[in-house]
């Protein structure tokens, strides 16, 4: 496993850890090195260019962008870097509802794509990284194939305990 990070990990404030957190975990498990930094669109717009226009240099292959309230630093980095940005829209204290942010990183011109995940979405953004690195690297499309099987058993060990307590409940036949 190389040990230069490849995905980078930004955020707009250090709130935005916990959610953030999230697709550090799934970078882990899947053995993706990566940075996790804060880089604020409007508190720090110079660390926030210098980060997007170095990003490529420094051997990143995918940036996630977590942003709460007007959003901007997923659209920004995407409109500097030639690199995939997946943005996850972070319901902050100052808020309404998680739709401002959601709005900002989605509603992006044509152009400056971003892929947005849900709301507080950053186990699907770490997930959504690891499918890009996966692409060209054998060992994470294993381990991707590997994990998407786990999930899928724990459903169906979750559907067949539920059969058990509930018997003639589900059409088998469907």
């Amino acid at each position: 496993m190389a040990t230069q990070p490849i995905v980078g990990i930004i955020m707009g404030s250090d709130s935005d850890l916990p959610i953030m957190q999230q697709a550090a975990d799934m970078l882990t498990l899947f053995n993706i090195p990566f940075e996790l930094t804060i880089v604020s669109a409007h508190r720090t717009p110079d660390r926030m260019v210098e980060y997007a226009k170095t990003a490529h240099q420094r051997g990143l292959k995918v940036i996630i962008a977590g942003a709460g309230g007007a959003a901007h630093l997923p659209g920004m980095v995407a409109a500097i870097t030639s690199l995939p940005v997946v943005g996850v829209p972070i319901k902050s204290s100052n808020s309404v509802d998680g739709w401002d942010s959601i709005l900002s990183i989605l509603q992006m011109p044509g152009g400056v794509p971003v892929a947005t995940v849900a709301l507080n979405g950053a186990k699907n953004a770490g997930i959504l990284a690891a499918q890009m690195i996966g692409n060209h690297d054998a060992t994470v499309s294993k381990a991707m194939e590997a994990y998407k099987l786990q999930i899928g058993n724990e459903v169906l060990e979750k559907a067949d305990k539920m059969q058990a307590n509930w018997p003639n409940q589900f059409d088998q036949q469907s």
